[in-house]
């Protein structure tokens, strides 16, 4: 079985999609373990804020497997086909890392490498996976966030 973190967003009716996003993972792979809720601004585009977190499954699936499982399920919840990286989303579901792979595989690039420029993604990571490695740079999770510039975006907890 496979280590998976993954990302996961909404801007648009944010509590119901993040639970409904949630749910949906839990039945397909069981026990998640799940970052607190954060609230950021829409990066590259003008759009309402997002909730965000990462939640750590374990799978047997490939990674192509598992993206299209994760792709059909935005598609089923309102993802246009055509939709743009900058664009608002009702669920966004990314594959941020799978074990410690490096590489593209299928068409996936591992590590997603938002995590290490995106608060949204890093804060949460470090949240659940302090002492988890980012398989390229090398350090853990909590030191890259202890080390990122958290000026450059706003990052609020969700209570």
């Amino acid at each position: 079985m496979a280590c998976v973190y993954l990302g996961v967003g909404s801007n648009i009716n944010r509590e119901h999609y993040i639970q409904l996003a949630l749910d949906i993972l839990a039945k397909a792979f069981g026990a998640l373990t799940v970052s607190s809720v954060y609230r950021s601004e829409a990066i590259g585009f003008d759009g309402d804020d997002f909730y965000n977190l990462v939640v750590l499954i374990e799978t047997d699936q490939s990674v192509a497997e598992l993206f299209k499982f994760l792709r059909d399920v935005e598609f089923c919840h309102g993802r246009p086909i055509d939709a743009t990286k900058s664009s608002g989303r009702t669920i966004d579901l990314d594959i941020l890392s799978y074990d410690d792979w490096v590489g593209d595989f299928e068409g996936v690039q591992l590590p997603r490498a938002e995590i290490l420029y995106n608060a949204f993604v890093l804060r949460p990571l470090a949240e659940i996976a302090p002492q988890v490695k980012h398989p390229v740079d090398g350090r853990t999770y909590s030191e890259l966030w202890k080390n990122f510039d958290k000026q450059t975006q706003r990052l609020s907890r969700v209570s």
